[in-house]
């Protein structure tokens, strides 16, 4: 999980929503947004970070 623990902007926590959202909107067929309102991420900060956010931790595990 790469994903920030906080919001950038307003320091609410949002890691901790990442594996289900990924789980239900990224893998499954759910709309993002219904995801994020059953979730409770209601600032739109904290649904940019979610939406966003693309896991390169494969990409760079690699070159460590």
């Amino acid at each position: 999980m790469m994903i920030p623990v906080r919001c950038f902007t307003c320091g609410n926590v949002v890691g901790e929503h990442w594996d289900e959202f990924k789980a239900r909107a990224r893998e499954g067929d759910e709309n993002p947004a219904k995801v994020l309102d059953e979730l409770g991420v209601e600032r739109h900060c904290c649904r940019r970070m979610m939406v966003s956010h693309k896991d390169l931790v494969d990409v760079v595990a690699p070159y460590q």
